[in-house]
């Protein structure tokens, strides 16, 4: 993470944090331009890591509209069992019929624009569900837990 943290330096970022080992980076910036900023992420770890991620970049807003929209609740009380996926687009073309086939009884799912919402409270460990979330959305997706969404909301209203 000490790497990433001095390529977001490199690239004029300003009061950078991370959060656990999964490359969430919170950090405020001038440059409004986000097309360009994720892919000038995406070439610095080439250079410096020698691999290239897919980068999904949020502001603090979006991060805020994101969880007020969560529309499971009762999931919050069982944060490792609700789960955010953040979606690089808006699906247009989301075969939710199928993922509804892939559901257990237990699990519940909702699409709002670019998050992917799923409350699987026996885990994802072992869900058809969440296993086939991305390929079925048609959209590139990194998925966290509610506690990691809610802390890195909490870090990011820090920084604001």
């Amino acid at each position: 993470m000490k790497d990433l943290v001095g390529i977001f330096e490199e690239l004029d970022g300003q009061d950078i944090k991370t959060y656990i080992q999964s490359g969430n980076v919170v950090f405020k910036i001038s440059d409004t331009n986000i097309t360009g900023l994720s892919d000038g992420i995406s070439a610095k770890i080439k250079m410096h890591l020698a691999f290239v991620p897919s980068v999904l970049l949020l502001n603090l807003g979006e991060l805020e509209k994101i969880v007020v929209n969560n529309p499971f609740p009762e999931g919050e009380n069982d944060p490792k069992g609700l789960h955010i996926g953040f979606l690089a687009a808006t699906p247009q073309h989301p075969d939710l019929k199928k993922l509804e086939s892939l559901r257990t009884k237990k699990e519940r799912f909702s699409l709002i624009d670019r998050a992917f919402y799923l409350y699987a409270p026996d885990g994802i460990g072992r869900s058809k569900l969440a296993a086939n979330a991305e390929r079925l959305l048609g959209s590139t997706m990194t998925d966290r837990n509610w506690r990691t969404v809610c802390k890195l909301l909490e870090m990011a209203k820090d920084l604001d």
